[in-house]
């Protein structure tokens, strides 16, 4: 105990002891002097421990700061991103989500070796006051994906870092940038067309009658072909509009399709003959929007008549399925779409053959109306292909609640 004295305590004492002295001397009585200098001595040792418990807590609780907590651990769990917490350069903590990229090992790592990124490695290894700027990694946990990585002083030599992914967001801007520059060229393209043949009709060319008829009737078709190009467009804006409001009408799809049918019988040089129908009687309406359903229909048929062979059926079935789900199919005997296309065709401006396409009338954006709307309706769509055989595109739609009318 008398260990952890200090010089002052050691003053003190010899002060109770001097006075104990001078107390004897004076009063003649060694009694007196003998309890002043053991008060003094109890008091000093009471001091003492007083201090050494002092000392023990402010030890405590610099631990407590040196070593995250229980309740630090927990808070970081919660959060969904990749959380690491810094001593320095070296991992203190990582939350489940870090660990899940990083690997369990992270902790205790220096953090420069655990990220692995050089980037992050650069960013990590200079200590900076303040608010730094985030970083983006690419890359990190997969080839593709990209985060944002934001590191911020918390006190001490902590630092929190925290790894947030944009991989979607990237890819939804490179999407929305592509559209642009693709939509940009489908119409450039027949208005350069238009403005060719107008430049020469206005010369020479113009007085002869055939030639005029001629180039007359291309710039119709061109004119034609933007128009169509600008009404998918309008029609995949109103729909994308209405995505997160699910349509409630109930729809009356036997009849839909009759309706259909009925209008594409003479379109694609007399192709809507082909048209073979498969509707199960009594089919159950669907719940829906009838102006986007018909228009997935025309888009469904109107591709079936231009890919598949001429002379071919094109067979619509419609039928009930199991989870109060209605099955539409439309299938065409054609040339059939190679595997690797599949994934891709309900891309916008995606074709497996741009040529061929844009000489059948296709804008590029069919399918991608068809996904839209499907998705609209809380539907599936699968899109299957043989070549040399066909394909085969199955819509799933969600019946009205068990109401029935007979097809």
């Amino acid at each position: 105990m008398l260990d952890g004295i200090t010089p002052r305590g050691w003053l003190a004492a010899g002060i109770v002891a001097v006075t104990a002295a001078v107390t004897w001397a004076l009063a003649g009585d060694w009694q007196v002097p003998l309890v002043a200098l053991a008060g003094g001595l109890v008091a000093l040792l009471a001091a003492s421990q007083m201090r050494e418990e002092r000392e023990a807590e402010a030890a405590a609780r610099a631990r407590d700061a040196a070593v995250p907590g229980p309740a630090i651990e927990v808070a970081i769990d919660a959060i969904l991103e990749p959380v690491l917490l810094l001593e320095g350069t070296r991992v203190a903590l990582a939350n489940r989500a870090a660990r899940t990229l990083f690997g369990d090992h992270v902790a205790g790592e220096d953090v420069r070796t655990a990220i692995r990124h050089p980037a992050a490695a650069t960013h990590l290894s200079q200590p900076r006051d303040g608010e730094p700027p985030p970083i983006e990694l690419v890359g990190l946990g997969g080839l593709n994906q990209r985060w944002e990585m934001r590191a911020n002083a918390i006190g001490g030599n902590r630092r929190l870092v925290h790894l947030l992914d944009r991989t979607d967001a990237h890819a939804a801007e490179k999407m929305r940038v592509d559209f642009v520059a693709n939509a940009s060229h489908e119409l450039r393209t027949p208005l350069a067309s238009i403005l060719g043949y107008v430049e020469t009709l206005a010369d020479e060319a113009g007085d002869d009658a055939e030639i005029r008829a001629r180039f007359l009737r291309i710039v119709f078709d061109e004119a034609q072909r933007m128009d169509r190009l600008v009404g998918d467009l309008m029609s995949l804006s109103r729909i994308e509009a209405d995505k997160f409001r699910q349509p409630s009408d109930s729809i009356d799809l036997a009849r839909l399709i009759h309706d259909v049918a009925t209008a594409l019988a003479g379109a694609h040089d007399g192709r809507g003959q082909d048209i073979s129908l498969h509707v199960t009687p009594g089919l159950p309406v669907v719940t829906g929007d009838a102006v986007q359903l018909s228009q997935l229909l025309h888009n469904l048929i109107g591709n079936a008549m231009k890919y598949g062979r001429p002379g071919t059926p094109i067979r619509v079935e419609a039928a009930p399925a199991a989870g109060n789900m209605v099955r539409l199919v439309v299938a065409d005997r054609g040339e059939g779409i190679p595997p690797e296309h599949l994934p891709r065709l309900t891309e916008r401006f995606y074709r497996v053959d741009a040529g061929r396409s844009r000489s059948l009338g296709g804008t590029g954006l069919g399918l991608a109306i068809v996904k839209h709307i499907v998705e609209r309706h809380r539907g599936r769509l699968d899109i299957a292909s043989t070549v040399g055989e066909g394909t085969r595109v199955t819509v799933m739609l969600r019946a009205a609640d068990a109401a029935v009318i007979s097809a």
